[in-house]
């Protein structure tokens, strides 16, 4: 498929907050001879994408432009069957990111995105996965901040740990970071569908296979961790994420736990947080509310560079199985952009020019991708530690 494609890789939503991110980063960090192109449905906006990224590399002053929109099946069919892998950064994605998946379904063509909406995911695999299976496509979601830290940090904890038997983990998010427009924009989308996410996650699991002889779920509740953090269960996509992973590879062991939480020092944030989300959770049920509230911050926007700089992440895993104890820490920067600029463009470059484990459909990073991925983001400044064990 590869030398048939016109490009290797093709960037959608190039013109966005994070799109742009990404964007430079492909600029300094693509290697050289990598075919890629951005696509959005703004000519002029692009055109002045490529003008700044004519400034990291003149070359790409010349590099190809491709106008589409989500809301124009044949210009999306275009773009999909054009390239080797689509990144898009197109959201909120339940609202615009159908059209794109189902083309590179249907063109089996590799694709990754940022997103952390359930919704989203479980709609695609309700839809795409047999497609993507037929045609070889590889449906890639969560490939940012949601959910590589987790996914392939509980991967490379259960590597170091190599147990034979059940194996239970819990992973400890800290950060520091602000959130996009974007950002903000898919949470306050995803509070006020929590009916239609419920509907398709149980169509979900109709479709879905469970392994035979092989078992993963979730754990955990509110509790003061051993390294002296306040520890908050939150039910985001990433423990999902972990789960299909850990139910797909046999490293993971015969029995799997995964307990998935946001790390504090002080019991007082833990309670204006949960009162804080809870207050937007509520609003977001409301459809003026709800409406007012997705005006009140705009897609496209995001923290300064400055603010950016200053961000950073650790999520600690503590593993344990046949007697053992191992403690991990995945690392780095601004979460939200910067890294997760990093880690989509790196997925991306990882499905397109390395050699991975036969597979199609709707995957994870860990299957997909696995060590090639860590190793990659490993060179590019992200840390994989081994703490104890």
């Amino acid at each position: 498929m590869g030398s048939r494609r016109k490009y290797d890789i093709v960037l959608f939503g190039a013109t966005g907050f994070t799109g742009e991110l990404t964007a430079e980063y492909l600029a300094r960090h693509a290697p050289a001879g990598c075919r890629w192109a951005l696509a959005g449905r703004n000519q002029a906006k692009l055109a002045g994408v490529r003008s700044r990224l004519a400034s990291i590399d003149p070359e790409l002053g010349s590099m190809d432009l491709l106008v589409a929109d989500v809301g124009d099946a044949e210009s999306v069919a275009a773009v999909a069957s054009a390239a080797r892998v689509v990144i898009t950064t197109v959201g909120p994605y339940v609202a615009h990111g159908d059209p794109l998946v189902a083309a590179c379904a249907a063109a089996g063509t590799d694709y990754v995105d940022l997103t952390g909406e359930p919704e989203f995911v479980d709609q695609t695999y309700v839809r795409h996965h047999a497609t993507a299976v037929a045609s070889g496509a590889r449906l890639v979601h969560a490939c940012g901040f949601d959910s590589i830290p987790y996914d392939l940090g509980v991967l490379h904890a259960v590597t170091e740990l190599k147990a034979s038997g059940a194996v239970a983990v819990e992973g400890f998010v800290r950060a520091s970071g602000t959130f996009s427009g974007g950002t903000y924009q898919s949470a306050v989308t995803a509070f006020g569908r929590m009916k239609a996410s419920a509907a398709v996650a149980a169509q979900r699991r109709e479709l879905e296979e469970r392994p035979a002889g092989r078992r993963a779920r979730g754990a955990g509740k509110p509790h003061r961790s051993r390294f002296g953090w306040w520890a908050l269960p939150v039910p985001t996509v990433d423990p999902q994420i972990v789960l299909r992973s850990a139910r797909a590879l046999e490293v993971y062991g015969p029995d799997f736990t995964y307990g998935h939480f946001l790390a504090f020092k002080r019991l007082p944030t833990v309670v204006g947080v949960v009162g804080g989300v809870g207050v937007l959770f509520g609003l977001a049920q409301v459809s003026p509310v709800r409406n007012w509230l997705l005006g009140r911050v705009k897609s496209g926007e995001g923290p300064s560079a400055e603010r950016r700089a200053r961000s950073w992440f650790k999520v600690r895993f503590e593993a344990r199985g046949d007697g053992r104890r191992v403690v991990t820490e995945v690392s780095g920067g601004d979460p939200g952009y910067g890294e997760t600029a990093k880690m989509l463009a790196e997925s991306a470059l990882c499905l397109a020019f390395d050699e991975l484990p036969a597979c199609s459909g709707q995957v994870t990073t860990a299957v997909a991708m696995g060590e090639a991925l860590t190793s990659r983001l490993v060179k590019a400044g992200i840390s994989f530690s081994v703490l104890e064990g």
